[in-house]
């Protein structure tokens, strides 16, 4: 009897350090919310949404009324609103008020910046078990308002939401880039616009636009100024020409790849247009819908979502009246290596909900975040730009629909750019893609457009750009986005340093069973020499 108890204490003992061993595989584990039986509509709920807006206050008015309609059905719920105009400084007040357990409710954000929350303790709330709650889940029975079933999401845009097999977040708004085209200068250059871009042929063109007449001034403009090809996010350009050469950027356990041969070959073609100024990028000469709208740039690559600020005719232009020129806006996939083939980035903001000592809480954020997938909402915010909803119970509703079909209409709701910028991505769902998530991609992701900005401006100043030059700036660039403590990229390079608690406690668990189940076995031994 004795000896049954002693092999089940010391089983216990294993299994307990086994379960410990599983917690200190980093916190993401620990993630869990369990969902209320009702929501409780007697007690008073108040809840903080933070999102973002690009000072376009009619997404601001389509934010407000969706909070006033949404508390006219649930009156125990306010949602206090909070704008920022940009989606890194929502990714840093979080992580600042991570520690302080302050966070917002409800937030816009991306996830690559949820990769990084879920390093806190219990922080963002995994939404499988919510999706699938037959009262308050997607498509509920006790909702008061008519959301979207979980397979009315567009299957690849709620994939997008997963991290390590679970999902963390609900998509809110979809885009990818485009290249807007001034057809105008490029049939004037002698060239005929394909249907699919290349990287060739926009390099082509670039350089011939290069050219001046005896006093100076561009031969296609009549200007001063021209700067043929302007990326607006380097770090999408990086990634979408690894992702095109099928080169790799970063795997599954969070690796860092991007420094490798591929990148320096894209990096050298960069340089030669960068030396001849055909090149440049958002952070250094500014956006390139300014520069496209005076008729100072030819080929203007930015988000289908900043549609509504290309071409002459756009509602939202940022210079003059007298300096715009007018030409023929055409709106392209971004530039190719494979035509035959294309693919393009997808992105856009996604909704995550932080956890809460109060469960109620949590389920009125939920509540609120599943109303913003309503068609009302959706269909409303994807006018106001290039986004496109990501229910098909929204794409395929008449309203929307109907929408798409009076392009050109107007300047204003029916602007044919942004409908085509919207089609663009609608037309190509299937080929767009997304990068691996992991603690530390938001770093990777910087340091990606690091390297085209720093080349870029190294080209501007003349420097020598070669094989001594990239071997420096991959070191550095790595060293100032610490991507050497990455995932995978940390193993090997970084000492150990103090053992978690966990670990700790796990050690001294395993040392002590050996030990009993050593005296155990020396106990029985003495035991047996005596009665023998």
């Amino acid at each position: 009897m004795k000896r049954r108890v002693c092999i089940a204490f010391l089983a216990a003992l294993v299994l307990a350090a086994a379960l410990l061993l599983s917690g200190c595989h980093g916190s993401r584990s620990s993630q869990s919310f369990a969902m209320p039986e009702e929501f409780d509509d007697s007690k008073n709920y108040e809840i903080t949404f933070w999102a973002k807006n690009d000072t376009n206050m009619t997404q601001v008015g389509i934010y407000q009324k969706a909070i006033a309609d949404f508390e006219a059905l649930y009156p125990n719920i306010k949602v206090n609103l909070r704008l920022y105009t940009d989606y890194g400084r929502i990714y840093n007040d979080v992580i600042t008020n991570l520690a302080t357990g302050t966070t917002p409710n409800v937030c816009i954000t991306y996830p690559d910046h949820i990769a990084t929350y879920l390093t806190g303790e219990n922080t963002v709330v995994p939404l499988d078990g919510l999706f699938a709650d037959e009262k308050y889940g997607l498509g509920g029975s006790e909702l008061k308002f008519d959301g979207p079933r979980q397979e009315e999401i567009v299957p690849k845009f709620l994939e997008e939401c997963r991290i390590g097999g679970v999902y963390y977040a609900l998509p809110y708004m979809r885009s990818t880039e485009a290249c807007y085209v001034n057809r105008t200068y490029v049939e004037a250059l002698g060239y005929e616009l394909p249907e699919v871009l290349t990287w060739d042929f926009v390099w082509e063109v670039s350089e011939a636009a290069m050219k001046k007449d005896a006093e100076g001034k561009f031969l296609v403009n009549g200007q001063d100024v021209l700067i043929p090809c302007i990326y607006k996010s380097t770090d999408n350009m990086m990634i979408s020409q690894l992702r095109q050469k099928g080169a790799e950027y970063s795997n599954a356990a969070g690796e860092v790849l991007i420094f490798n041969d591929t990148t320096a070959e894209l990096l050298r073609e960069v340089a030669v247009h960068a030396k001849s100024r055909a090149f440049s990028t958002f952070k250094i000469s500014s956006y390139p819908a300014n520069f496209l709208n005076a008729g100072q740039c030819i080929f203007a690559i930015d988000s289908t979502a900043g549609a509504t600020w290309m071409g002459c005719d756009a509602p939202l232009i940022d210079i003059a009246a007298d300096a715009l020129v007018k030409f023929e806006t055409e709106v392209l996939p971004i530039p190719q290596f494979d035509p035959e083939n294309p693919t393009m980035i997808s992105q856009g903001p996604s909704m995550c909900i932080f956890n809460k000592e109060d469960p109620q809480e949590v389920l009125a954020s939920w509540l609120f975040a599943q109303y913003m997938l309503t068609n009302e909402v959706q269909i409303a915010y994807s006018q106001t730009e290039g986004y496109l909803p990501v229910t098909n119970k929204a794409l395929d509703s008449a309203e929307y629909r109907d929408y798409l079909s009076r392009e050109g209409e107007d300047n204003d709701l029916y602007y044919d750019i942004k409908i085509k910028a919207s089609r663009l991505l609608m037309d190509n769902i299937d080929r767009t893609f997304v990068t691996l998530v992991f603690n530390g991609s938001a770093s990777l992701r910087d340091a990606a457009g690091q390297l085209v900005e720093a080349v870029t401006k190294s080209c501007r100043r003349n420097e020598k750009v070669d094989d001594a030059y990239f071997e420096k700036l991959y070191a550095d660039t790595e060293a100032l986005y610490r991507l050497d403590q990455c995932g995978a990229s940390a193993a090997g390079k970084q000492p150990l340093g103090e053992l978690p608690a966990a670990a700790k406690v796990l050690i001294a668990s395993l040392v002590g069973a050996w030990v009993l189940m050593g005296v155990y076995v020396l106990a029985e031994r003495i035991r047996k020499r005596r009665k023998g």
